[in-house]
């Protein structure tokens, strides 16, 4: 198993590989600011927020992140899947919540963490996406490729 998944990893072109560490940094670092929340302000950590179905999402963000976490450690196709989509919505729900704020002291948008930090890495993923899924879905079609005996002995055929 072990060898299979670092065959997978080097597989990979080599800025694959550096986005997914991107990717793992990112939703980890999500995964502990959520758990950081509920642990200080319990199951209402996000009261302030303005919609249930926000607060309700963020709080889901607990188990959300770390799927991805795991999902893109494994070279999952889906992880990238999950990923665009987790932060599509964190996003969103962040500027939805936060903008009467901004709005009025717009300045807060210049802070290296929060709202700002968020959408940048939700536009990296994005931006990221379909370049990965097109890189991980050759990748292992290439390793299929080479790994089929079958691909051996036609590519020593002479027609």
């Amino acid at each position: 198993m072990k060898e299979r998944l670092w065959g997978k990893w080097g597989s990979l072109p080599r800025w694959a590989r550096w986005v997914l560490v991107v990717y793992l940094i990112g939703f980890a670092e999500g995964t502990c600011a959520h758990i950081s929340d509920l642990v200080r302000g319990g199951i209402h950590a996000y009261a302030a927020f303005p919609h249930a179905f926000m607060r309700v999402f963020f709080v889901s963000l607990v188990f959300l992140d770390p799927l991805v976490v795991v999902l893109v450690g494994l070279v999952r196709r889906s992880g990238i899947w999950w990923g665009s989509g987790v932060m599509t919505l964190d996003v969103a729900a962040n500027w939805i919540s936060n903008w009467p704020s901004v709005k009025a002291d717009p300045t807060q948008l210049l802070q290296p963490v929060g709202l700002t930090a968020i959408t940048l890495f939700g536009l990296f993923v994005l931006v990221s996406c379909l370049p990965l899924l097109c890189a991980m879905k050759n990748a292992v079609e290439s390793a299929s490729h080479m790994e089929d005996p079958r691909s051996r002995l036609d590519a020593t055929r002479v027609e």
